[in-house]
This record gives structure tokens, C-alpha cells and sequence, in this order.
């Protein structure tokens, strides 16, 4: 919170209006993941927004809850029309761009962008050549000018697997060795 830590074990904290609740519960977004031991934060924010992270060795899962907001919204999960035609990764970035702007954003900063050589592997391997190509290109032309070669990569990988209902299955491929201890002592 403020960019210090906070809840480093499981427990409850206020801030603000909210609270954030770290345990080992929660509806998994993807039951692929329920070999793993569960670390769940819990965010209960303004507005009735719950949002709920689950923390892995290489990945996050998120799940938010909420109603619409008045006037509608938009960003990296879609725009809760209900249509989930116009919810692709293509659609999104077409509408809001790769990155949401710093002034639509929930948070006060960004989060550190990383692209690990797991990652790098499995965007080589497992992504078209084709796609990955088109995806490069996506990228470039909705990220600024400026963007870093690790933007631009984060991005490729999102576009190469985002939405992609295996995508777990093939990051599980590339996990941590600790995190394949872990599973197959469970």
C-alpha cells in the first residue's frame, strides 16, 4: 500500500474505505490451478468492486466482481456489455489501447513489467510464427512510441495468449521448479 508491503502472512487490513484480506481461499478462476497451494488476496473496494488476486509461482489470476458503473467502462477485461464477441485481446487493444492510460487507472502507479525467460520459451514455441508477427505489429502500433522492448514483449505474450483456455496448462509447463515440488508433494 503506498508502495510498502503489507500482509506478508494471511490476515486483514483496512485501508481507507476498503480492505484487504490475504488467505488461502477463494473460487479458482481456473481449476487447473487447484493442484497448487491457494494464496488469495482479497480486495474489497468503494463502489461494491471485490476483486480477488490468486498468487503463483510465475502468474496471477484475477477475478473482479461488480456491478456496471454509470456511464459504462472499459480496459483489459472488456467493457461488461455482455458481449463477449467484442471482449477479445484484438478488441480491447483497438478500443483502449495495449496500456490503460494513467488517468483511467485504479491504482496510483503501474506494476513492474517483467518477461522471463520461461516466457520467452513458451512465446517461442508455443505461439505462430503468424500470430506472433501480427501480434508484434498490434503492439507496436497501440503502445507509445517510447515503449521498452519488454513493453513491446509483455505485450506479444498477451496478445499470443490471451483468452486462451490452455494458456495455464502450457505456463504450468514452464513453472518454477519449486512450484513443481509443491504440486506433486499435494
Amino acid at each position: 500500500v503506498n508502495g510498502q508491503p503489507v500482509l506478508t502472512s494471511f490476515g486483514t487490513l483496512q485501508v481507507g474505505p476498503g480492505f484487504i484480506n490475504y488467505n488461502g481461499i477463494g473460487e479458482l478462476v481456473d481449476e487447473a490451478a487447484s493442484k497448487w497451494t491457494t494464496r488469495a488476496v482479497h480486495l474489497e473496494l468503494p463502489m461494491g468492486i471485490h476483486m480477488t488476486v490468486f498468487r503463483w509461482g510465475n502468474y496471477l489470476d484475477m477475478k473482479i466482481t461488480m456491478k456496471p458503473l454509470e456511464g459504462g467502462q472499459d480496459g483489459s477485461c472488456g467493457n461488461f456489455n455482455g458481449d463477449l464477441a467484442d471482449d477479445t485481446t484484438e478488441a480491447i487493444f483497438n478500443r483502449v489501447g495495449a496500456r490503460i492510460e494513467s488517468s483511467a487507472m485504479l491504482f496510483s502507479s503501474r506494476a513492474e513489467i517483467s518477461f522471463t525467460t520461461e516466457e520467452q520459451e513458451m512465446l517461442r514455441s508455443q505461439c505462430p510464427a503468424r500470430t506472433m508477427v501480427d501480434a508484434e505489429l498490434q503492439c507496436r502500433k497501440n503502445l507509445p512510441q517510447s515503449a521498452t522492448v519488454l513493453q513491446v514483449n509483455a505485450c506479444v505474450f498477451d496478445v499470443c495468449f490471451g483468452m486462451n483456455e490452455h494458456a495455464l496448462r502450457s505456463a504450468a509447463t514452464y513453472a518454477s521448479a519449486a512450484d513443481q515440488a509443491s504440486a506433486n508433494s499435494a
